[in-house]
């Protein structure tokens, strides 16, 4: 069983404290069904976004290969889920490719939940949402990302996480730590290493990521106002107070290659967010 209501309509309106564009989008709380918005041939359950091209994708940039999504990640963009959820549990397993966007940085992407607004409202390359990053190095950091509904106005996000502060000065998650507004602020996940140089397949001294080339599983668990993010099976940040609660799902396309696999929304068993505590 699930739950289907408007996303602005008075049954979450208040919730997802949003504003959507004039087409409805359904928002689905799943209770009992596993959803598979991806069918394993063809990419029917998302809608595409490039930046320099907006919904057309001229040199298949977003495809299936062996039943995996397959990103080149020869552009700026993201495959988005054609429904909205909220009160999920988010499942899906990435991998890297080849491709890299050709700088001595990181191979980089994310999973950007609670979707809202118009195609391609933050910079014109995603929508308004909260990032569960996908960066070597910096798996699980937790990022708003801004944007503005169609008539420019700025459409409403907040969040807060507890923090401690690192021997750089920087914050990291820390359960019972101090309560952290987002303010821009980009909340980096517990073990994030001090002194990480973000350069091109490095890897920090605590991650919990798998090596180049190997499987990393990524929960996303969504629950009322609260998001929690595990990376192969280790908590590594959570935030509360967040706002919206809902909106699409979207797999970030960043110039770099990156496969996708077993993307599954589950219903939520409140359990699970206290399981392997730091």
């Amino acid at each position: 069983m699930l739950v289907v209501c408007w996303l602005n309509s008075s049954c979450s309106a208040q919730e997802v404290a949003q504003k959507e564009s004039t087409q409805h989008v359904d928002v689905i709380v799943p209770t009992s069904e596993i959803l598979r918005p991806f069918n394993g041939k063809d990419l029917d359950g998302f809608t595409k976004w490039l930046q320099a091209t907006g919904a057309e994708d001229p040199q298949t940039d977003y495809r299936v290969t062996d039943g995996m999504i397959h990103i080149e990640g020869r552009g700026m963009g993201y495959l988005a889920t054609v429904d909205a959820y909220q009160d999920y549990h988010l499942r899906v397993e990435y991998k890297w490719g080849k491709r890299t966007d050709g700088s001595k940085y990181v191979r980089n992407s994310g999973i950007l939940l609670h979707a809202t607004g118009p195609p391609g409202n933050a910079q014109g390359i995603w929508m308004s949402s909260i990032e569960c990053q996908l960066a070597q190095g910096c798996e699980g950091d937790i990022i708003c990302i801004r944007g503005k509904d169609k008539d420019g106005t700025i459409i409403p996000q907040k969040l807060t996480s507890d923090t401690r502060t690192a021997a750089d000065g920087r914050t990291r998650w820390h359960r019972g730590g101090d309560p952290t507004p987002s303010a821009g602020k980009q909340f980096w996940w517990s073990g994030h290493e001090v002194g990480f140089r973000e350069l091109l397949d490095t890897r920090g001294a605590d991650d919990v990521a798998s090596s180049l080339g190997e499987w990393t599983k990524v929960e996303c668990i969504c629950d009322a106002d609260r998001i929690t993010i595990r990376i192969n099976g280790t908590i590594v940040n959570e935030c509360y107070d967040v706002s919206p609660r809902a909106g699409r799902i979207l797999l970030e396309n960043e110039k770099n290659e990156i496969y996708f696999r077993n993307l599954e929304i589950r219903p939520l068993n409140r359990n699970t967010q206290q399981e392997d505590k730091p």
